[in-house]
């Protein structure tokens, strides 16, 4: 029997970020995933903040080279890898110097949340998309961490619903205590209309407040996992709306059994959207 994948998608990643329940997360995961039998692949992006001579980043010449328009602008798609050596896996760097050269994360030095991070986020998962169609590598499970992934449940269930390379794709959105509270752009509609998104998404997310494009990236997963102990009322009401499958918070010593159960289980699960 095939080896199920596991592709994890996150917007931090211990050591390369700063500790924090995400970054953690998302180091540990992978790992035990693939300890358990599974493959698995992970991207995330290169922040300016990530030291790459430390960390002994390199370019992916052979994947690297292309375009990605957003907001009818084009963008170069820079991959760049480094190994985790303890845990014997690589991971992807999503690079550009307009989106992520800058040497902070999110924010910005006054901690201001960055006014195009919708179309980094953007950016960062068609990046992963595009990147794993060219490594020829078809995941099985999309495990979205940090709201910067979560876009990747309405790329896969609408602009790449009729792409082969991702029929069979379920994705899973982590939830956490992490946010943004500024509002992503107002013309964020518009940008996803040019990307060619249905009236119905776009209409969706006119409002760009965190919870309602936190409510819209669940409508779309396949599955939701409570990855915060004390998970914020305002997200979990979110959650309890959701009709797909979901997880609920699991202590760390458990969490990767229970996940690797947990994405079996919405493999087999029959697609709802």
């Amino acid at each position: 029997m095939d080896k199920k994948r596991i592709l994890f998608v996150t917007q931090e990643i211990a050591p390369f970020s700063p500790k924090s329940e995400i970054a953690n997360s998302a180091r540990r995961l992978p790992q035990g995933t693939q300890e358990g039998g599974k493959e698995i692949r992970v991207f995330t992006p290169r922040f300016g903040s990530i030291n790459e001579r430390r960390h002994q980043l390199h370019e992916v010449i052979r994947l690297s080279g292309m375009n990605l328009i957003i907001n009818d602008a084009d963008h170069p798609l820079i991959i760049k890898v480094a190994s985790v050596s303890a845990a014997r896996m690589q991971v992807y760097f999503i690079d550009n110097d307009e989106f992520f050269k800058r040497k902070n994360t999110v924010t910005n030095d006054k901690g201001e949340f960055h006014e195009d991070n919708d179309e980094r986020s953007m950016f960062f998962c068609r990046g992963v998309l595009e990147t794993v169609k060219k490594l020829g590598w078809q995941p099985d499970v999309i495990h979205c961490h940090g709201w910067m992934s979560g876009l990747m449940s309405l790329y896969v269930k609408q602009l790449y619903s009729k792409d082969p390379h991702f029929a069979n794709t379920k994705v899973i959105y982590s939830v956490y205590n992490d946010s943004f509270n500024r509002n992503w752009d107002t013309n964020f509609s518009d940008k996803l209309k040019f990307d060619g998104f249905s009236e119905e998404v776009i209409e969706e997310l006119k409002d760009t407040s965190f919870l309602n494009i936190s409510r819209v990236m669940m409508k779309y997963a396949d599955g939701i996992n409570i990855a915060s102990e004390n998970l914020d009322a305002s997200l979990q009401q979110l959650v309890d709306e959701q009709t797909c499958l979901k997880q609920e918070y699991v202590p760390e010593e458990n969490q990767t059994k229970v996940l690797s159960e947990f994405f079996d289980k919405v493999i087999e699960e029959e697609i709802l959207i």
